[in-house]
């Protein structure tokens, strides 16, 4: 772990953490890829790691330096700051894309997605009778989620629970998507909408000195149902570090072989050409969420038409989005080369 970063690598770290905020957001994106191709997944897995049992200890005896060393807390502050201020901002921007330019904004990631693959691919060289199968049920996984059709919202507590370590799994795991697992379970816009629309709204009131939704059933089980999914978040995030920190340490190339096939499979989720399918009642009308916004219930795939000029715009992001990781890779070679 490294505590002797400059002030350019700390810059560099919050950026990084813009970058995995807004790909948590999008359903189809993961912030892990932003991980892995940045280079400091293993970092990340290995800091969340450090929030144990001997880290619980040092901070009820208060020794808050020891704690704040010993879980590589610079590092988590700076990279969790930039995804704060990712959800806050780079995210808005990318909604507004999303509503205006949706094509290009899924060509751009389709594109980061195709050059990760290259990324990790290209230096891999480990592919053995144990790697190979790897790959395939990474790939096959991939490909069946991209398929699955969504599941109808449910709010009983412990399968809330189960969705709040389903939804950090897009952090830890480089090409799944968190959010777009949501879609499948039924519960993203009663998660990742409703909820935090009622925790804006609370904070909104308390702010104005209006304590009225004290008294409003319908907001306390909302903030009841957020609070039960941000301690299977938080309990997700440790959990899942633990089990990727032992696999990476014991089984490190075919851990990476079902990531390499995984991502590969999670591409179907990210074609850019697509119609969104939207959740509508008994009498065919469209329902909308709390933001006023059609509730997407899945995607349906179609080939591009190359007789539109959208579509040829369409390749160009695919191609920015390749140049992305292409930049991210002669960042690190010659930062390495620097160093």
């Amino acid at each position: 772990m490294n505590d002797s970063r400059t002030l350019q690598d700390k810059l560099f770290l919050i950026i990084k953490g813009l970058c995995m905020g807004a790909a948590n957001k999008v359903p189809g994106v993961s912030g892990g890829i932003v991980a892995f191709v940045a280079g400091f997944y293993e970092e990340f897995i290995y800091s969340l790691q450090k929030i144990n049992g001997k880290a619980l200890k040092l901070l009820i005896n208060g020794r808050f330096k020891s704690f704040y060393r010993y879980i590589n807390g610079s590092f988590l502050t700076l990279l969790i700051f930039g995804m704060l201020v990712s959800y806050f901002s780079i995210s808005k921007v990318l909604d507004y894309f999303l509503e205006k330019k949706e094509l290009f904004v899924w060509s751009a990631f389709f594109g980061m997605i195709l050059g990760s693959i290259y990324y990790i691919g290209k230096d891999f060289g480990q592919w053995t009778k144990k790697t190979i199968p790897a790959a395939l049920i990474g790939l096959a996984v991939g490909i069946s989620i991209s398929f699955l059709n969504p599941a109808k919202e449910n709010d009983n507590l412990l399968f809330i629970f189960f969705c709040g370590i389903i939804s950090v799994s897009g952090m830890t795991l480089p090409g799944l998507s968190g959010s777009f697992i949501l879609i499948l379970l039924g519960n993203y816009v009663l998660l990742l909408v409703d909820s935090v629309n009622a925790l804006y709204d609370t904070f909104s009131e308390i702010l104005l000195g209006d304590f009225s939704f004290t008294s409003n059933t319908e907001r306390l089980r909302t903030l009841k149902i957020l609070a039960v999914f941000t301690l299977g978040s938080a309990t997700g995030l440790v959990t899942l570090s633990h089990i990727l920190s032992y696999v990476l340490k014991h089984y490190k190339h075919i851990t990476t072989a079902v990531i390499l096939g995984f991502i590969t499979g999670s591409l179907g989720v990210v074609w850019p050409w697509k119609k969104a399918i939207f959740k509508k009642d008994l009498d065919g009308t469209v329902l909308l969420d709390s933001n006023g916004k059609e509730i997407i219930i899945n995607y349906e795939r179609y080939l591009p038409h190359l007789e539109l000029s959208e579509t040829w715009w369409a390749f160009f992001f695919i191609i920015f989005g390749v140049s992305i990781l292409l930049l991210l890779d002669w960042y690190g070679k010659n930062r390495k080369r620097t160093t």
